[in-house]
């Protein structure tokens, strides 16, 4: 079983920064899928970004420039920069293992709450 268990979440006014991480439990392949999502105050649910299995970053039009999506062989990081009141909510690292077969894992971490407010 592959445990994902977040950190670094907290309150902050806009223009400040935070930095997540998301230690996995027996590292990180390199054949590992990896995101980060996150739920707002009305519970909408989107992804924020991800690293596919070959290496490609992607990100949501509302984080561009401003959020980066980073790993190493045992944590996942999301550097936010920036923030506006409208990046508050809980985010939610995931972890697909098996991309590519027939049958690709999902792990989620247990979620950790932003606030951006004055």
């Amino acid at each position: 079983q592959v445990l994902l268990v977040e950190s670094g979440g907290g309150s902050v006014q806009p223009g400040g920064s935070l930095r997540l991480s998301c230690a996995v439990s027996g590292g990180i392949f390199g054949s590992d899928a990896k995101a980060w999502y996150f739920q707002t105050p009305e519970n909408e649910r989107e992804l924020v970004a991800h690293i596919t299995s070959g290496g490609s970053t992607h990100y949501a039009d509302s984080v561009k420039g401003r959020f980066t999506i980073s790993g190493d062989n045992a944590k996942m990081y999301l550097q936010m920069n920036s923030l506006k009141p409208e990046d508050t909510g809980v985010y939610y690292c995931n972890l697909v293992r098996g991309t590519g077969t027939a049958q690709p894992r999902d792990y989620w971490g247990q979620g950790t709450r932003v606030i951006v407010s004055s």
